[in-house]
């Protein structure tokens, strides 16, 4: 069983505001081994004692590759410092990976609300069932109509890479010698979108040109069944709302059959948010 799971660990802070990573992998180790693992969040300068937890997560898990999409890359608040500080996400492969493709997400100007710029880390894993691209991303919290434009990428990036998978380009040598695009492929992250919303059902709109659309893999493994919460489930401020949704896995539509769990890690240990494990028969 192939199992991937995708956690927002908002820079290692924990519901009562400590940053512990080693808390983080503590919850990792004690939900799922995996063999692939998504995070969100991921900084490098930005919490109050600069740590880098790139590297930091790098020694943590070890047996692991570990890939680095940078959304935000800046100079150090103090002019005195030449550090820079970093922020963005990370995937780990237990299993080779062929080729990583990074792609910058649309930034529509919207000067009324907060924003950053996103990214989208896309993998080709060599898997035990064969070849298979992991896309990891993270959307816009703030602002809808960024996170509508950032949806419309990702599914532009999916025909893209769907069509090179089905027409590969001419062989050449060096670097245009690329490894091809797999076909199957997940979509994982944090989407700051509610299930139902215009972005969600955006996002599972059909494509032309053969290419199979996205699937939500909540609803193939349970059926009929609410969106399990993976936000604020254990937020006790005066002012928390009931929990929801905004963390999902979507899986190409030719992987439907092959997606047998789907499970949220309820424990109070963590981020605020949930981590969420995918179980995909892509044996060999």
């Amino acid at each position: 069983m192939f199992k991937l799971v995708t956690w927002n660990i908002q820079s290692g802070r924990s519901p009562d505001g400590k940053t512990d990573l080693d808390r983080i992998i503590a919850c990792l180790d004690r939900f799922c081994s995996f063999d692939m693992l998504c995070v969100q969040e991921v900084s490098s300068g930005y919490t109050a004692d600069a740590e880098d937890q790139f590297a930091m997560l790098r020694e943590r898990l070890p047996g692991y590759t570990g890939f680095e999409a940078i959304a935000c890359d800046t100079a150090a608040a103090d002019a005195a410092d030449a550090a820079r500080r970093r922020f963005g996400m990370m995937v780990f492969s237990r299993h080779p990976v062929l080729q990583a493709l990074r792609h910058s997400l649309p930034w529509p100007s919207e000067p009324e609300v907060m924003s950053m710029p996103r990214t989208a880390l896309e993998l080709t894993v060599a898997a035990p069932g064969g070849p298979l691209r992991v896309v990891a991303m993270h959307l816009e919290y703030f602002s809808q109509r960024q996170r509508m434009a950032q949806v419309e990428r990702l599914r532009d990036l999916h025909r893209e890479a769907s069509l090179h998978a089905a027409n590969p380009p001419a062989p050449g040598r060096g670097p245009f010698a690329m490894p091809p695009r797999a076909m199957p492929a997940l979509l994982a992250g944090d989407f700051n979108m509610l299930p139902g919303s215009p972005e969600h059902q955006r996002l599972l709109a059909p494509f032309g040109d053969g290419v199979h659309p996205w699937r939500d893999c909540w609803q193939l493994a349970q059926p009929g069944r609410r969106h399990a919460p993976t936000v604020g489930l254990h937020d006790a401020s005066p002012e928390a709302c009931a929990p929801f949704t905004f963390d999902y896995v979507f899986a190409s539509a030719d992987l439907a059959e092959r997606v047998r769990r789907v499970r949220v890690d309820a424990s109070e240990q963590g981020s605020d948010h949930q981590a969420l494990l995918v179980e995909l028969d892509w044996d060999a």
